[in-house]
């Protein structure tokens, strides 16, 4: 069980709430009322994207931020299928059932809400959101000011504490063990697959390699210079 702990706020920057913005228009529209925009490839030729990550590691949050959410930006999304896997680094402690993370117990305590909010929520956009305004915080140096994006977000703070209370740990050995999958295993991170396919130290280019991989007619205007 994660131990977490709530203290005062401070207030979200304007360039982030604007993307954050971007994020929760596509989250809120729902199936009927879908723009020529957001159509998604609905013939299961979508690309499996993976992402192995851990939330104070500083390369995977510039990631995060700064590259994977292009994917929402320029509809890449309705040709993928994204899985964010946190403690991409961490351990089980077997003796006591604990669980240890590469950059202590803060990163931890946002791994778990992190893989709650995945856990709880099935919009992409949504659980997305969060993670990058948690991201965004820790690129700042400021990550144990997360509760502030439940609010700036109108995000329920509740139901993810109690999971992280709760179920946290086991969410935690569940992507720890989904990272021992890795074939070839991760040697950094993040780590990004695509289509079971590591696409290793040129994962900013993952726009790239997704377009290629994508067998479908929908295509969306990023793939459209690469195909």
């Amino acid at each position: 069980m994660v131990s977490v702990s709530v203290s005062p706020k401070p207030a979200i920057t304007i360039v982030m709430a604007l993307v954050l913005f971007f994020i929760f228009i596509y989250e809120s529209k729902s199936s009927d009322e879908i723009s020529p925009l957001f159509v998604a490839d609905k013939n299961n030729n979508k690309v499996n994207l993976s992402v192995y990550y851990e939330s104070l590691c500083q390369p995977c949050a510039t990631f995060i931020i700064k590259n994977l959410y292009e994917i929402f930006n320029t509809n890449l999304i309705s040709i993928v299928n994204l899985q964010l896997v946190p403690y991409a680094n961490s351990h089980v402690n077997l003796t006591n059932n604990s669980i240890s993370c590469q950059n202590g117990q803060d990163e931890c305590i946002l791994n778990s809400l992190e893989s709650c909010a995945m856990n709880l929520w099935s919009d992409v956009g949504k659980y997305y959101g969060l993670i990058y305004c948690f991201e965004f915080l820790a690129i700042e140096g400021r990550s144990n000011k997360w509760q502030d994006c439940f609010d700036q977000l109108g995000l329920p703070l509740s139901s993810i504490l109690n999971c992280s209370r709760g179920n946290g740990t086991e969410l935690a050995k569940k992507y720890i063990k989904e990272t021992t999958k890795l074939n070839p295993p991760h040697s950094f991170l993040p780590w990004v697959v695509i289509n079971n396919q590591p696409i290793a130290q040129d994962y900013a280019n993952f726009t790239y390699f997704v377009c290629k991989a994508y067998k479908g007619i929908a295509v969306p205007d990023a793939c459209n210079p690469i195909r």
